[in-house]
């Protein structure tokens, strides 16, 4: 019996924090690549909402348990230094103009992900890794940066089997978020899944950096987002 064309189709680990723009990345991978979910919990405040946004949207894309890996970088938390993983360090209200880096980024945490990511790739075969990283928080985040995954593209050529044709996609990488809103919207992305708060489980708090990002996106591009906030304030007023 022949494969159908779908199960031919090269197989892409998509790295799905639960957010909106890993979502859009699934959406994008999905077009050309049987899927395999790659999770990670490393001690951060909303780390319970972000694992259920995590398995609806595999569930949305009918994702094989056998293909979701969910890994616990606790170590992380232990480190510190990042308001996500720190109670002691609060999250402030956004500051949507700051060119600095945030008490919210998680040192060196993109390259703990793409690590585990390849290392899943070489044993599953697979050709393709995603990550939903955007050069529009590259101000904030310096592993958001294109560079930062043209380099790690040559890391994975360097240190893995010479067999191993493992490259990593960044499709957002160029995008503002009322692009990714109606990129989303365009391939029908379950963005009512998704979770992007950093410090809220229940309801969207609406002011820190990462709802902010995300509802100006959305006021930008003329849609409502799907997700309750507890406030929601007009961030195209504040431009």
């Amino acid at each position: 019996m022949k494969p159908s064309n779908k199960e031919s189709r090269p197989l892409a680990i998509v790295l799905v924090s639960g957010g909106m723009d890993s979502c859009v990345t699934a959406a994008i991978a999905h077009q050309a690549h049987r899927l395999a979910f790659l999770h990670v919990n490393y001690g951060q405040r909303t780390e319970a909402r972000e694992r259920k946004a995590f398995h609806d949207i595999a569930d949305h894309y009918r994702v094989p348990q056998s293909l979701r890996l969910e890994v616990s970088l606790k170590h992380l938390a232990q480190i510190g230094g990042s308001a996500l993983t720190d109670e002691a360090i609060p999250v402030p209200k956004a500051n949507l103009d700051s060119k600095e880096i945030p008490v919210s980024y998680v040192p060196f945490r993109n390259a703990h992900l793409l690590s585990i990511a390849v290392s899943w790739g070489e044993v599953l075969g697979a050709r393709k890794i995603f990550i939903g990283a955007v050069e529009e928080d590259a101000s904030g985040y310096p592993d958001c940066r294109e560079v930062f995954y043209q380099a790690f593209n040559r890391v994975i050529e360097l240190g893995t089997r010479p067999e191993t044709d493992l490259h990593i996609e960044t499709p957002l990488i160029h995008m503002k978020k009322w692009e990714i809103v109606r990129e989303g919207v365009r391939l029908n992305a379950p963005l009512h899944l998704t979770w992007s708060c950093y410090q809220r489980e229940d309801v969207a708090c609406g002011e820190c950096d990462s709802c902010a990002f995300r509802l100006r996106g959305f006021q930008q591009a003329g849609i409502e987002d799907p997700i309750p906030y507890l406030r929601r304030p007009d961030y195209l007023k504040q431009a």
